[in-house]
């Protein structure tokens, strides 16, 4: 399995960071327009409305801005909000899309003075579109090869200013070179659950879907730190609700719709509970190897690393070692399960003598 088999695995979950064609059009319709409106990422926050405010004061174009963290925290809003704040246009492509150098010249070449380029995804570009991209970040300027061979010349290609927003969430695959011509750099992190509860109630409001305190800070809970999440979980208590009630969703009928799609109050789907079952029943919670444990739970190795492992890490309800993976006592209380007993040697007594 590659990475965007893994990536489309993310997709088809309830839980999944990562947005379906669904959810990036509701995105799109709830997105916050200026700084003011987004919620959550105060430092993030504070230190780039002083960095815009700069900028348009010395009427000139933002300082080049690197966005990491996990997806669905809101990179690509806060790309919007720049373009919107400084009055400029901004054009979208991602790492995976420019795969030759030619591929960036050409946008680059196209764009307009004090433009927003949003590369997302930028640790997947190609080197060689990469190697371009310093020269274009720090001069604005592009040497276009013309012929082959020893006969090729490089022709210089005045850039008009511009700014660029990259979003990555690995910011350790990205080339100290390209990081440091950034000048400014953040990183996103997870929600509280407060937040997220006004992240439920300005999505509903902009949705037109009737919530009470309790109902929001009951999806807000099971949303795991992700506003993407936590708006994907409001749309089907919405359905729900509209089906199987009034229409107006109280925390009993948003725990009984998020029971339906299988979303625990912890935020664990079928997979996450999967690994967790799988781990502390069939191996006695471990230490088990990764390779293992995805044969048990019937999921490709990369599918049990990359999509489960990263939240029950999070959560603490499951640790990596050097010897495999392990489960914590958070697990085993999480499942309603009783650890087995230590031997004196420190091994877990699986079979109780």
């Amino acid at each position: 399995m590659n990475w965007d088999d893994t990536t489309d695995t993310a997709a088809e979950r309830l839980v999944g960071p990562v947005a379906d064609r669904e959810d990036q059009a509701v995105e799109a319709a709830l997105r916050p327009k200026d700084l003011g409106e987004f919620i959550g990422q105060e430092k993030v926050r504070e230190q780039l409305d002083l960095v815009l405010r700069a900028a348009r004061a010395r009427g000139a174009t933002a300082d080049h801005v690197l966005l990491s963290g996990a997806p669905g925290l809101g990179k690509t809003t806060l790309s919007m909000i720049i373009a919107a704040e400084m009055g400029a246009p901004i054009r979208i492509t991602s790492g995976p899309a420019i795969q030759h150098a030619g591929d960036l010249a050409a946008i680059l070449s196209s764009l307009q003075e004090g433009e927003v380029l949003f590369l997302d995804e930028i640790h997947r570009m190609s080197r060689p579109a990469e190697e371009m991209l310093y020269m274009a970040m720090e001069d604005f300027r592009v040497d276009v090869i013309v012929g082959k061979g020893p006969g090729a010349t490089a022709i210089p290609l005045e850039l008009p200013p511009f700014t660029l927003v990259g979003a990555t969430t690995r910011a350790g695959l990205l080339p100290p070179p390209l990081r440091d011509r950034f000048g400014f750099t953040a990183h996103m992190e997870f929600y509280e659950p407060v937040e997220l509860e006004r992240v439920v109630h300005r999505s509903a409001g902009l949705l037109d879907v009737e919530i009470d305190t309790d109902g929001a800070a009951e999806i807000a809970g099971r949303s795991r730190g992700t506003p993407r999440i936590a708006n994907r979980l409001l749309r089907r208590v919405r359905d729900y609700a509209q089906v199987k009630a009034d229409g107006i969703i109280t925390r009993d009928i948003a725990a009984a719709a998020l029971k339906v799609y299988e979303v625990d109050a912890r935020g664990l789907d079928r997979l996450d509970r999967a690994v967790l079952q799988a781990l502390l029943k069939l191996f006695g919670g471990g230490p088990v190897g990764l390779s293992t444990l995805a044969v048990a739970v019937g999921e490709e190795r990369e599918t049990v690393e990359e999509v489960a492992e990263p939240f029950l890490v999070r959560e603490g309800l499951l640790a990596r070692t050097p010897r495999g993976r392990v489960a914590t006592p958070a697990a085993w209380a999480h499942l309603g399960l009783t650890p087995p007993r230590s031997t004196g040697t420190g091994q877990q007594d699986l079979f109780g003598a």
